[in-house]
């Protein structure tokens, strides 16, 4: 074993994280479970969901055969919904391709849908103690900064370097171990921020430390400008609902069920409304203005309200539903339309 990961792994077993609810046990489907809402999402936000998801679909079988629309649902609040539908696809890849049986191998379980290289690795370590490395987030600032490795991480020539790191750094043996102390310690000593060098088991190894560097490494993503985009949204209710809309299974909040959106050409809100929706509607009246950040852009929404006169359901489009607002907590909605709606229901319903 490298005296890296010596370090790592006695550091783990006195230091690490040992009661996190996936911890434990070597189902694949709970690790992977864990794995998929763990990408860009912290372990503290990400530990409710993943209760109440496992409560709900306790395995590999349940998930496939459950309605995408309550897997969407289940998901509302946690962002990143690709995560979602791709959980939800794979799931059922399982079941057709696999019999139900969860792939054993790191380049088995790379196949599924939303499981790229890492995410494999690391479900196949826990699972099976395979010995393949991983590099999230967490590994390539640990490797970075320990190394002195220059450059943007996520530049190609950057990464196949970490990548033939990763794996020259690779126990023998305790594999899963050594892995959950790579990203233990990224997540509570080596962190963005302020890293904790002090209580670092690699501090006199450290090249960032060393040369005073912890700030500048990893490299930033090169900066570029964020693009905006405006729109506005219709919230038109009626005898104490809500019309919402599907949104498509592609593009941002696919799957999920949204407020209609205003075309830029209506100048007219109400006659839009009577013509595209089938809703006689009184004037609209704006609500407070919302801005919500993607990661390749920026939406600023301005939602309108309008109180529905008379509705004609033969008129209105596909896809387009009445929803109760005593119901908006349970339903599929993307979090800037949870806050929109929150200021016209009861707060609580709207606290998770």
């Amino acid at each position: 074993m490298s005296e890296f990961a010596r370090k790592l792994v006695t550091w783990q077993r006195e230091h690490g994280r040992h009661d996190l609810p996936w911890q434990g046990g070597r189902d694949p489907y709970r690790i992977w479970l864990s794995e998929i809402m763990l990408q860009q999402t912290q372990v503290e936000t990400v530990i409710p969901y993943y209760l109440r998801f496992l409560e709900r679909f306790p395995d590999v079988a349940a998930l496939a055969a459950a309605p995408v629309e309550d897997v969407m649902a289940l998901w509302s609040g946690l962002g990143y919904y690709a995560r979602a539908r791709n959980l939800h696809r794979a799931a059922q890849q399982v079941v057709e391709r696999h019999g139900g049986q969860f792939p054993g191998s790191a380049v088995e379980i790379e196949t599924l849908p939303g499981i790229g290289r890492s995410t494999a690795a690391a479900i196949a370590a826990f699972a099976h103690d395979e010995r393949a490395p991983i590099l999230d987030g967490n590994v390539k600032r640990v490797l970075c900064r320990v190394f002195g490795i220059e450059g943007f991480p996520g530049e190609k020539a950057v990464e196949n370097r970490l990548w033939a790191l990763a794996e020259s750094l690779l126990p023998a043996r305790g594999v899963g171990t050594y892995i959950q102390a790579q990203m233990d310690l990224g997540a509570t000593v080596c962190t963005r921020g302020k890293p904790a060098c002090a209580r670092c088991p690699l501090h006199d190894d450290c090249v960032a430390r060393r040369d005073g560097r912890t700030a500048e490494l990893p490299a930033a993503r090169p900066k570029k400008v964020v693009p905006r985009r405006s729109v506005r949204v219709a919230v038109i209710l009626h005898e104490g609902r809500v019309l919402l809309e599907r949104r498509p299974p592609a593009g941002i909040w696919g799957g999920l069920l949204a407020l209609p959106e205003i075309p830029d050409a209506a100048a007219d809100v109400t006659a839009w409304a009577d013509a595209a929706l089938g809703v006689e509607c009184a004037d609209a009246q704006p609500l407070a203005p919302l801005t919500h950040a993607f990661t390749h852009f920026v939406l600023d929404m301005q939602p309108l309200r309008l109180e529905a006169r008379r509705t004609h359901a033969a008129a209105m489009e596909p896809g387009h539903a009445w929803q109760p607002l005593a119901t908006l907590a349970d339903a599929a909605l993307p979090t800037p339309v949870r806050r929109i709606l929150g200021a016209l229901a009861a707060p609580d319903l709207f606290s998770a």
